[in-house]
């Protein structure tokens, strides 16, 4: 595909350097004539200085052609803009944008964006996918990952294979005797910050990352299973009242009854702002650095922490605090820290600093974007190690390479591994007689370097 980028600062240049490697022709626009020559220097892409809102640049970087345009500097504005003159000048497709202010999301005015009035096809507002990810993660206690799939019937994990997991040595061909009842499939895991696809006669090893298709209903005996068996979290403290962590308690009022959520803002105009949005969370304006701020907020009863604030620094000295207060008082049980993180030299730190998981949000935002490069009948994408694997969710159809055939003839490559299939409201994990049906919805790994036989097994059209 000929997909324009417009924006060369973390997440364009992260998005750029995926979609070059899977062999879409890109183009890069930015002001920044330092963050274009980065990309020159270090991307096999087109790069051009100038505004993308210029037809001219645009022209120059051949929108006509474009299939495809992604909007991600740090403009909203200048994002909605750029996806006007895209389609209204050049005609392009498919416009992406990426839109942070809370007011252009509200539902009452989200009508604007149509073909007839301002043209964007796909909205990702990172703040709302990061509470949404942060939801997930607090469903599924033990797990560093929980993305779902499949009308949500199909969930993907990354679970951390700990000392206290009684697969480890366990071949793969070996798990389902040991858990029949159990749908799920180890897709492939990461080992020392490599992927690698298991074969059936491959074993589990400590410190693996597992990525495992689960049917969504078995998800606790699953984690139980991989040896984790934590509750989930009622009792949950948010530091930084921002987009994403109001977002997060909205959503956990909506869907979580029995949660019991404090946030702890310093800016006082904001905490009464998000005080009068939310109705069962309790607002407390204050540091959350401040010992005895945090005292006030009951830290010894909460069971999970949150570090949601625009500073990183703040927030890894958050979750210090935390580890020292829980060590302090030797009656307190660990409690479960995350920490916004924009500076990715800070993940060196995790261990370290005993976080238990960091949040990258240029990661979240690139996913969020990727799954809707893809061609034919393919519905959703999750990334793993930058785009190195993905997680793919694709239908069925009449003219799918993969219908009437027997999972054992489909001469799939190596580096693509189905993982679950759904058919009507059942979840499959397939074997090698599974022969797919029309309308099935297929959740598979795929390598990079395969994602174009992914998309031609998926096509919509033979021609």
């Amino acid at each position: 595909m000929n997909i324009i980028i417009c924006g060369a600062g973390r997440v364009g240049f992260t998005i750029a350097k995926i979609l070059g490697e899977q062999g879409h022709s890109i183009t890069v626009i930015d002001q920044s004539s330092e963050d274009i020559q980065k990309i020159d220097d270090t991307l096999d892409v087109k790069a051009i200085v100038g505004k993308a809102t210029y037809p001219s640049i645009l022209e120059k970087a051949n929108a006509s052609e474009a299939d495809m345009i992604i909007a991600v500097t740090r403009n909203d504005e200048i994002n909605m803009l750029i996806c006007q003159i895209a389609f209204s000048i050049f005609n392009v497709q498919k416009k992406i944008a990426r839109i942070r202010s809370q007011d252009y999301l509200n539902p009452k005015f989200t009508k604007v964006y149509n073909k007839e009035n301002l043209p964007i096809d796909v909205i990702i507002s990172p703040e709302i996918e990061i509470a949404k990810s942060l939801q997930r993660k607090l469903e599924a206690p033990g797990a560093l990952d929980n993305v779902p799939f499949a009308k949500n019937k199909i969930r993907l994990l990354e679970v951390l294979i700990n000392e206290n997991c009684p697969l480890i040595d366990i071949k793969l061909k070996d798990l389902t005797k040991k858990f029949p009842k159990l749908d799920a499939n180890i897709m492939g895991v990461i080992r020392n910050e490599k992927f690698a696809v298991l074969k059936k006669e491959d074993v589990i090893k400590k410190d693996d990352k597992a990525y495992i298709a689960i049917n969504a209903s078995q998800m606790q005996d699953t984690l139980s299973a991989f040896g984790h068996n934590e509750k989930i979290s009622n009792k949950i403290l948010i530091i930084g009242g921002g987009n994403i962590g109001f977002n997060l308690a909205k959503n956990l009022e909506e869907t979580f009854d029995s949660a019991r959520v404090k946030i702890i803002e310093k800016d006082k105009e904001r905490a009464e702002f998000i005080a009068s949005e939310l109705n069962n969370t309790i607002i407390i304006n204050g540091n959350g650095l401040d010992e005895e701020v945090l005292i006030e907020a009951n830290l010894d009863e909460v069971q999970t922490v949150l570090a949601l604030t625009n500073d990183d620094e703040d927030n890894l000295m958050v979750s210090v605090l935390v580890e020292k207060f829980t060590k302090d008082k030797d009656d307190l049980n660990d409690k479960r820290t995350m920490a916004l993180i924009n500076k990715p030299n800070y993940s060196l730190l995790q261990s370290s600093l005993k976080i238990d998981d960091l949040i990258d949000p240029r990661m979240n935002t690139v996913s969020s974007i990727l799954k809707h490069v893809h061609k034919g009948t393919i519905e959703n994408a999750y990334s793993i190690l930058n785009g190195e694997f993905e997680i793919i969710e694709a239908e069925i159809i009449e003219t799918s390479e993969l219908i009437n055939k027997e999972l054992k003839k489909s001469d799939l490559p190596e580096e693509i591994r189905i993982g679950a299939v759904l058919r009507g409201d059942e979840v499959i994990i397939p074997r090698s007689n599974f022969v797919f049906k029309k309308e099935d919805v297929v959740v598979l790994l795929a390598k990079k370097e395969s994602l174009d036989v992914v998309e031609n097994m998926f096509r919509i059209s033979s021609i």
